[in-house]
């Protein structure tokens, strides 16, 4: 609301309050605020954070940092005690709220989002195991013994954040369905690496606690069919199945994806429902209304004013209302302290060419760059060729080579999956993330030229480029909700 506006608010309709420094603080407050509403920024931030670990780990402050990654942090009380190194923690805790927001996201898109119809999924969808199976082939084949075997699913993720994140640099030149088609493509991508860890990258499994964890699953199953709105209840036993996991020996971030699948997607109120609602609150608080009240002081007011408060929770589902609030959090928090926790890599690792040409950090790139762009580009074409789905509108081949290519920035996914794989090969884990990071580079770079010189789209005028929207919690999806 303008100033002008607020004024005019103000004289017809009663008084505002305003703090004595709330104008001046909002002067500040505002460039903030839109500095971490754009998709850039997160991207930004994410990759300042790999490249202050990349500097750390080359610097005297080396040792430090290993040191504070493996020092022990133990939570509990008397004779229960859990005990993990901060490395650990970040990548077991910390990281389930960002497989929470995955898994949110997931859910969303199948149910309300374009993938909900198998028509405009189809292509989104095929690209997307394209881009999983070629690579993992392509790496296995540099790899085909002993330990290194292990990294198949490396090269298989997308970080989408990275990838939107450099769409997003190029404004109106790409047309918002590629954006669509890109954001599509790693949901799946997403799920697809989901699976691979919880199916191929868990170890023994202790069936007593996977039993417990079933029984918490179950639970929460029961809490949604029962009505239960209240997020608490559901992060409650989602910390609780966390711990299960852990004892059971599957991976427990794993724990935030069945978390976020068992929230409640619908909402309370349907829009009818809920006008009807506002406006037998909004009667009810002008009958209890006189000249001169105030709301603290009048019972029946604040009751209305409460009701109204509750009506318009209800009117939002959970997990459109926790998806809102985890998005800055984890793009600009969980992320950023994710890749600094695994981003760093010292350079005297690769002293000779051998520890820089191997079958690992070859196996990698070469997944992620090359075994991304013939999976994504050749899954969509049979799929187009077929008739199975339509191209993006306004899109051309040009455009789903420079998605591809974006699709091979593996970042933080890939980085997560190396950690289990390699998780006591120091050498072959270093080689891994070095591929990674590379392969990061020149996909990124590589697909942002290619969309960069692809004939320019013509968004609605006045309206922002898609990219941009989807950090401030709108969709990239143009059947997708504003949360």
């Amino acid at each position: 609301m303008t100033k002008g506006v607020l004024d005019r608010f103000k004289i017809r309709k009663g008084k505002v309050f305003e703090a004595p420094l709330e104008e001046a603080f909002g002067r500040l407050v505002t460039p903030f605020e839109e500095f971490i509403h754009r998709q850039s920024s997160s991207g930004i931030l994410l990759m300042l954070s790999a490249l202050a670990a990349l500097i750390i780990a080359n610097s005297p402050l080396q040792e430090v940092y290993k040191h504070l990654l493996h020092m022990p942090i133990s939570l509990g009380t008397g004779e229960w005690k859990l005990s993990l190194s901060l490395h650990h923690w970040i990548n077991d805790g910390l990281m389930a709220i960002f497989f929470f927001l995955v898994g949110l996201e997931l859910k969303r898109e199948f149910l309300v989002g374009e993938l909900s119809d198998l028509r405009q999924a189809v292509l989104p969808i095929m690209a997307a195991i394209g881009g999983m199976v070629v690579p993992a082939l392509l790496y296995t084949s540099l790899n085909l013994d002993g330990e290194a075997e292990r990294g198949w699913g490396i090269p298989m993720a997308t970080d989408i954040a990275f990838a939107v994140g450099c769409i997003a640099l190029l404004g109106n030149r790409v047309p918002r369905a590629v954006v669509t088609f890109l954001v599509g493509l790693a949901i799946v991508d997403d799920l697809g690496a989901i699976l691979v860890i919880a199916i191929w990258y868990t170890e023994q499994v202790n069936i007593t606690a996977l039993v417990a964890s079933v029984c918490l699953i179950a639970i929460m199953g029961l809490l949604n069919a029962a009505g239960v709105r209240r997020s608490s209840a559901y992060i409650f036993l989602g910390v609780l199945l966390w711990y299960g996991l852990y004892l059971a020996g599957v991976h427990a971030t794993l724990a935030g994806v069945i978390t976020a699948m068992a929230l409640p997607a619908k909402p309370k109120y349907d829009p009818v429902a809920f006008s009807t609602f506002v406006k037998d609150i909004i009667r009810s608080f002008d009958r209890s209304f006189r000249p001169g009240d105030k709301i603290i002081a009048n019972d029946e007011l604040r009751a209305r004013v409460m009701a109204l408060g509750n009506g318009v929770s209800l009117a939002q589902s959970p997990l459109q209302r926790m998806e809102t609030r985890l998005h800055i959090p984890v793009g600009f928090l969980v992320i950023p302290i994710f890749a600094l926790a695994n981003a760093g890599i010292p350079f005297d690792s690769f002293s000779s060419s051998a520890a820089v040409i191997n079958p690992v950090t070859l196996g990698v790139i070469g997944g992620l760059v090359v075994g991304k762009l013939i999976g994504i580009v050749g899954a969509t074409w049979i799929g187009w060729k077929l008739g199975w789905g339509k191209l993006p509108k306004g899109a051309n081949f040009q455009h789903i080579v420079g998605v591809s290519l974006l699709a091979g920035i593996g970042f933080t996914m890939s980085i997560f999956i190396a950690e289990l794989a390699f998780s006591s090969q120091y050498e072959l884990l270093t080689q891994a993330k070095a591929g990674i990071l590379l392969a990061s580079v020149i996909a990124g770079t590589a697909g942002f030229l290619v969309l960069r010189n692809a004939p320019v789209s013509e968004n609605i005028e006045g309206e922002a480029p898609e990219a941009e929207k989807a950090m401030s919690g709108q969709s990239s999806f143009s059947a997708r909700p504003s949360p």
